[in-house]
């Protein structure tokens, strides 16, 4: 046994002489060596973080700086362009303030000989499609000799036809997808499902209708009588503008304003829309003008990826104590 002993104290570097007076200031020398170690991996990162956000910073400010010059210059007679293509909705690409200022720079070249606004939207928010009808009919008032045409893709739906109808002429493709002209507010109701897991329902309101239309509480026929009148309300909205939009071409039926959606075909017959065509035919057709400027705002890349990262440092923001309410929807 000591003789096992003995060699392992020659062999093992453990149990040498030299290891075991050395061995506590070759311990600091390591702990020491991994912080500085650390240390400076951490500077390296904290550059490339700084360098990597002063780079974001820097490409928006080019993006918004030359995104900014477009348009300022005329490039002669041409047939202004924008397009919504999707839902209409606040901060999304059909949002009124997106559209608004498009139009309004197409508007407001000398060059621009006439605009083409192409829609393909399912539909979406009535406030959001009431203020781009709004606006259109007053630049339309302010441009008598500039006329607006709508040029449908595959559908012209709801929210997205509520916005078509203030156009001089609306164009679509024999197969498009036109109409749904009505409004809608949808949801859930969970209290069956509540009742049966044994979940209870604590809600505490200040005001007899604060809950109104909320999921996980019994739906009352006084808030049911409440939310159709209100929506019949949206609905006749949206029934006015079509009638002032489309006058003695409408060739209006009981189904009309049912929510129906028809082929383009069908829809020039029902006087929903005027005729077939497509951006390059009308350009080239109606405004005799075959220079195609695009002037859609569209969101920058880098736009996009701060508004991520701006998201993603806020994901802890205050979440409020109010019930969700689902709002009306033309879609």
């Amino acid at each position: 046994m000591s003789n096992d002993y003995d060699q392992d104290k020659q062999t093992n570097p453990v149990f040498s002489s030299p290891r075991k007076e050395g061995w506590e200031r070759e311990v600091l020398e390591k702990l020491a060596f991994a912080t500085i170690k650390e240390q400076r991996a951490r500077r390296r990162w904290g550059i490339f973080f700084k360098t990597i956000t002063l780079a974001l910073v820097g490409f928006a400010i080019w993006t918004g700086v030359n995104t900014a010059s477009d348009g300022k210059e005329s490039v002669g007679p041409h047939t202004a362009l924008v397009k919504i293509d999707g839902t209409i909705e606040a901060k999304g690409a059909g949002d009124a303030e997106t559209v608004i200022s498009a139009l309004t720079k197409a508007y407001a070249d000398p060059g621009s000989v006439g605009v083409i606004l192409q829609i393909n939207s399912p539909g979406g928010s009535p406030v959001q499609a009431g203020i781009i009808n709004d606006e259109i009919m007053r630049l339309r008032a302010e441009n008598p000799k500039k006329p607006l045409y709508v040029v449908v893709g595959e559908i012209c739906a709801s929210g997205g036809y509520y916005v078509a109808a203030a156009a001089d002429r609306i164009y679509v493709n024999k197969a498009s997808i036109v109409g749904s002209i009505g409004v809608l507010m949808d949801g859930f109701g969970f209290t069956g499902a509540m009742e049966k897991f044994g979940v209870e329902r604590r809600l505490l309101t200040a005001g007899s209708n604060k809950a109104f239309m909320d999921p996980f509480s019994p739906q009352s026929d006084t808030q049911k009588i409440y939310a159709q009148d209100m929506l019949n309300e949206i609905h006749q909205q949206f029934i006015d503008v079509v009638r002032k939009g489309r006058g003695a071409r409408l060739k209006e039926t009981p189904e009309t304003f049912s929510g129906l959606v028809w082929t383009g075909a069908k829809s020039v017959e029902m006087g929903l829309a005027d005729g077939f065509g497509t951006v390059e035919s009308i350009a080239r057709d109606q405004f005799k003008s075959t220079n195609i400027v695009d002037y859609t705002q569209r969101e920058a890349i880098s736009d996009r990826v701060l508004r991520k990262f701006g998201a993603a440092a806020g994901a802890a923001a205050i979440k409020t104590a109010t019930t969700e309410l689902s709002t009306p929807s033309l879609k």
